[in-house]
């Protein structure tokens, strides 16, 4: 049954009409258009759906809706301010790892939330912050180049 459910999204209030036992993707894309978060398996394995909720990289196709209540939730349309680019988002470009571009809202959202808790990860810290998100298309050196590429930004 659904019901009204309250919670910050890219640091705007917003209350809408949901299931509660759907799943935040489905909330995320169905119901609040957000369509940057992506499905790529729907069983939490390759954290193309992967945001930050209340300071933390979660698998939204794991998290029910219900969860959402009084949340704090970040999604990749919300790092781009002012017409400018999230510096992650430009490092990814710099790096080449963009690919075909279906995960990097998931990897980008899972570095946000790694760099917030560690700006200054190691090479080793960096593969294990990786962890959980699966690119189809490189093999991950690229991704890697612009975690180094993003932390030299945010010191600016």
């Amino acid at each position: 049954m659904k019901r009204d459910i309250k919670c910050t999204i890219n640091g705007r209030q917003r209350t809408f009409y949901a299931d509660p036992c759907a799943s935040v993707l489905d909330v995320l894309r169905d119901v609040l258009h957000l369509m940057g978060t992506k499905e790529g398996c729907g069983t939490g394995d390759c954290g193309a759906c992967t945001i930050i909720w209340n300071g933390k990289a979660v698998n939204s196709c794991l998290l029910l809706a219900n969860r959402m209540e009084n949340a704090e939730i970040w999604t990749i349309e919300g790092l781009m301010k002012d017409g400018e680019l999230h510096p992650i988002q430009q490092a990814f470009i710099e790096a080449g790892a963009t690919q075909c571009g279906f995960c990097n809202p998931g990897f980008i959202m899972r570095i946000k939330a790694m760099l917030e808790e560690n700006p200054d990860p190691t090479d080793e810290e960096i593969t294990q912050g990786l962890v959980g998100n699966i690119c189809r298309c490189t093999g991950y050196k690229a991704i890697r180049d612009a975690v180094k590429i993003a932390v030299k930004k945010q010191r600016r």
